[in-house]
Parts: structure tokens; sequence; C-alpha cells
């Protein structure tokens, strides 16, 4: 087995030929013989000024380089594609497979043994490990790590699920123009992923209970000498797993290590993007994944972590309380603890190497957890045949059960014209609906969910009222709002044939989502449906036009048919 240098070796019929031009070339960079001799470590270049959570990524650079020199490996950085979520058109959801693709075909197109990865934005991380599992190199996933916390008027700030309450404020009257933008300038006060349990710090959680990232990177700030001492730390290891040829990914992400990662997600609060991704990242892997078995365990596993939105934390309280390991510690009789580790150890040795710090607050037991269930629930019904999510434990407690009329937005466009117009007939009993927001509908599934309370309501002090969509909202975002709807409206999914005044029933113990309409009624509208014309042309060439072709539904985590292990979108028989 070829390795360093002479490792995929460009074809020019002669391979001696090819070798000695590789290394004529290289040597222009002022590489010695020696050097070029060693193994090669790739490390993945995600920094853009566009993309404020990557920051930090020159010093992590810097810092995994020095842990690979001293392990004796040769580290060569490489650019990949950036998103920044904040920043990205459509939407950075519309990106994230073309970051795997970017990645993977880097990956296996030059010489490497194995490679760091370093991302952080919300769709960084996914894409960088579906990227890892299709390629099957072996990888050390190296997080970004969160912003630490801002200040206004004696009021501890952290981006973004404060973003959205201070938003809130702004909008029902109570924070002027002025003042607002003072807090755009204290919401943020470092480089870094967003400080509160959003998408970013959820896959950062998710990565590390894979097994794949070092135990103890989710949660040290962006700007604390710990991150970079985990980037020197994850250097050295990808400079001994490129001699050692192993861990890889498919031996990372497992049944097992994928399971792990659903108790997890349940028990941090986590975002519902997390759950597209951890999904997309099981696909990659060929590891069935059953959306059944996600809800029952939330029923099961309590959240545990006290941080924002589900909380009142941050993550850089996380990393004080002693980092994702004492959170699992509470959660050890659920987990496997045989999982291996990028680390070369188990998932038990690194549980049995967190801190016990006393006296805290962010890290509940299972006898005084947060919450008595898990973050998210997976509802069924007429209108959502394969799926819906809600992340239950950020939504009022007083609508988890509830039946209102439906106010219906057509479009992500529609719903920015009306939602605000002081004669929008609604009221607080109402369902806001927001259809055609989906994976092809809008394309890219924005975080459009989040719809706003309309601005009349707002200013009567309504915090919160039930809203369903196919889009997805940010992990910071909180509120009793049913997302990822499938199939979404745009592909004929029962969302399309709401109408204005339809009675709507969220029951989320029973787990159901039902549009209050007879049976034959219902069949009526969706055999109307099927003549209907597109709400939207589709696209005709380039990346939109794959996209649309290509693009799977939310329960199949978004993922292109192409790009799943097996090559289809038909997923496995499920295990759970």
């Amino acid at each position: 087995m070829t390795a360093g240098l002479r490792k995929g070796l460009t074809s020019y019929g002669d391979a001696g030929f090819s070798l000695f031009l590789r290394k004529a070339f290289i040597k222009a960079m002022g590489y010695s013989d020696d050097a070029l001799e060693r193994p090669i470590v790739g490390i993945t270049n995600t920094f853009s000024d566009y993309n404020p959570c990557h920051g930090n990524v020159p010093d992590l650079i810097e810092s995994v380089k020095r842990g690979v020199m001293l392990a004796g490996g040769l580290p060569m950085v490489f650019p990949t594609i950036s998103i920044g979520e904040s920043f990205a058109h459509p939407t950075s959801m519309f990106l994230r497979n073309l970051m795997a693709m970017d990645t993977e075909e880097m990956m296996k197109a030059q010489p490497m043994d194995s490679v760091v990865l370093i991302g952080g934005c919300d769709k960084t991380l996914p894409a960088q490990v579906m990227a890892a599992a299709s390629a099957d190199l072996p990888v050390v996933v190296l997080p970004t790590g969160p912003m630490v916390v801002g200040n206004h008027k004696g009021e501890v700030l952290g981006a973004c699920t404060d973003c959205r309450r201070m938003w809130g404020q702004h909008r029902a009257g109570n924070i002027d123009v002025v003042e607002i933008e003072t807090i755009s300038g204290r919401l943020c006060p470092s480089v870094g992923t967003c400080s509160v349990m959003g998408t970013a710090s959820t896959m950062a959680c998710i990565v590390e209970a894979l097994g794949i990232a070092l135990p103890f990177s989710a949660a040290a700030p962006a700007p604390l000498a710990d991150r970079r001492r985990i980037a020197e730390a994850s250097g050295k290891r990808a400079a001994e797993i490129a001699v050692s040829g192993s861990p890889l990914p498919s031996q990372l992400i497992t049944a097992a290590s994928v399971r792990n990662a659903m108790i997890v997600l349940q028990a941090i609060g986590g975002s519902t993007n997390g759950l597209i991704h951890l999904i997309a990242i099981a696909g990659r892997a060929g590891v069935p994944f059953d959306l059944d078995a996600f809800d029952q365990l939330g029923r099961e596993i309590p959240v545990l972590l006290n941080l924002k939105p589900s909380g009142a934390h941050y993550m850089e309280h996380l990393h004080h309380a002693g980092g994702l390991p004492a959170l699992m510690r509470e959660l050890t009789c659920f987990l496997d603890l045989d999982a291996p580790n990028i680390s070369g150890g188990t998932l038990g040795d690194a549980i049995a190497a967190a801190e016990h710090v006393a006296n805290q607050d962010v890290i509940r037991s299972l006898a005084s957890p947060l919450k008595p269930e898990g973050a998210m629930a997976v509802l069924h019904g007429n209108l959502a045949p394969l799926s819906a999510v809600i992340k239950h434990s950020a939504a009022s407690p007083h609508l988890m059960r509830h039946t209102g009329r439906a106010v219906v937005f057509d479009s992500i466009e529609d719903m920015t014209n009306r939602i605000d117009d002081p004669d929008l007939d609604v009221t607080v009993d109402d369902v806001l609906v927001l259809r055609n927001a989906g994976p092809k509908g809008a394309p890219g599934m924005p975080e459009a969910g989040y719809l706003p309370i309309p601005m009349k309501l707002a200013r009567q002090g309504v915090k919160d009222m039930v809203r369903i969509s196919d889009a997805r909202m940010s992990g910071t975002a909180f509120g009793t709002i049913v997302l990822h709807i499938a199939p979404e409206s745009a592909v004929g999914g029962p969302l399309a044939i709401i109408h204005n005044g339809d009675q709507i029933l969220l029951d989320v113990e029973a787990r159901r989502l039902e549009l209050l309409i007879d049976a034959a009624e219902f069949d009526r509208r969706m055999s109307v449906l099927k003549d209907a014309p597109p709400h939207r042309t589709p696209p005709q060439r380039g990346y939109a036009k794959l996209f649309e072709d290509c693009v799977l539904q939310a329960d199949q985590g978004c993922d292109f048919d192409f790009l799943m292990r097996d090559g289809s979108s038909q997923t496995p028989k499920k295990v759970g």
C-alpha cells in the first residue's frame, strides 16, 4: 500500500516520472528530502473573511502543524469551501452537500495519510464528517470552539439565543433602534461559534460523542489557550494514525456510536438541525437510522445540560464544568462505553478522565434533570406522513397539546410581506403555517421555521404560539415550533393542502400532528394537488439543478441520493 508522497500519483502513464515530477515541484516550496519522506497529514483550511465562526482557524492551523511535526509527520494545509451561516445565500444548508463533496474529493485527490478537519460553523462540521465517512481516510475532527459571552447593562449575553430574544423585544417596541445597534456589538465579543447550544455546539458535541474528535474538544472556547492545546493534540494524534492507518471513520461511525450520539443529542437539548446532520452522517457510513428509536430515547433520556435555549448557561460554562465527558458520565447507564475513540481509547476511558466539578449547575444529574424528557420528539400524522420534529425542551408547556385555526403563508416571501400587516387575521390561539420552505421548495430548507410572532401580537406581549413548517430553525431558537415536515409541500406533501381557517391539532405527548378535516375531504384535496402547477420554476443549470434533482427529504438527512453509502435513497432496514 502506497503512502506519503507516493500516494495517489497523478497519471502521466509513467509512475516513476509522476513521483519525480511531484517531488520536483514540491521542492520549489523549500522542502528537504527528509521532510518529504515523512507521513503526510493534511489540514483543512476553512478560514474566510465571511466566516467569523472560523476566525481562529489560522491560529489552530499553526497549533495543529506543531503537533504533527512533534510527532514526526509532515503537515500540508489545503483549502476547502468555508460556509458562514449568516452570510450564505440562500442558506448554508443549500451548500452543505457541496462542501462535503469538495472536502471528500480534495481528501482523495491529494496525497495525505490522515487529515485534520477544522470546522465549526453550523454546516461545516457535518459536511466534513460526511466527507470523512465517504472517503474513509483516517481523520481527526477539530471544532473551532464557541465564542465567549458578552454583556449589556449587567446582563450576560450570548449569540444567538439572545440575538433572537433581543430582536423580539425590539419588534415589540421595548428596545429602540439606538439600543439594538449597541447590543449588536456586544452579542459576539470574540470569534468562534455561537455560545449557546445551537447547531454548531450541537455538532461539536455529536462528533465528540461519535468518537471522531478528541475528548474535551467540543466545549473549549475559541479564544482560550485550551483550544490551541486541543489543536496541537489533534495534530499529534493525526500523525500517529497516519502511520498506523487506523482507526478509520468506518471503524468509529458505527451503530453503537450513532446511538451514543442520539443519546447525547437528546440530553444536551441539542439543535433540531443536529438530527438532520446525524442522519446524513449515518447514511454516508451505511448505518441505519431509526427516527422512532430516536424518539423513544427522548422519552427515556432527560435534558441534563442547563444551557440556552433550553436552560440558562453558555458553552464556556460547560467547558469549566468538565466538558462533554462530564455530562456523559451522568449517562453511563445508557451509553455503549466500549465504543472506540480517535484518541486510541474508548468512550468509557474519556468519561473516566472527566473532572468532577463541585457546586456547578450546568450539568444536572439523572435524579435532578433540567427537563424530564429529551430535547426532541418525532411527530407523525396526516400532516407528516414521514415525520416532523419539535424541540419541546425549548417550547411552551401549555402549548404541548393545542388545537388552533390555521393562518397560512405560501412562501417565505408571502410571510415576510404579511406577517406584520396590522390587518392580518390572527390571534394568539392560531397556528401559523409556512410551506414551500423545505429542501426543494425554498430551496435549501432555510431556517425560516422560527416564524416571528406577528407584530400586533408581539406588542400585546405574546411571546410564543404554535408554528409549523417544512423549514428548519436555528438551534439557538426557541418556541413551540414544528419543523422538518416530510414530505415537504413542494413535492406534494399534505402541508400544501391546508386552507386558512382549518383546524390543526398538535399533541406532543401522543406524537401527533393532524389536519382536522374528514378523510374524504383530505383525499379530495390531495387529488387536486397532483394537478397543481409547481409553485416555482425549477433551476435549469449548475449546482442548483443538481440540488433540485438529487436532494433527499429531511427524514433522510437532506443528503444527495447518490452520495449515500449504497448510492441510493432507499434507507436500509431499520434497527433500533
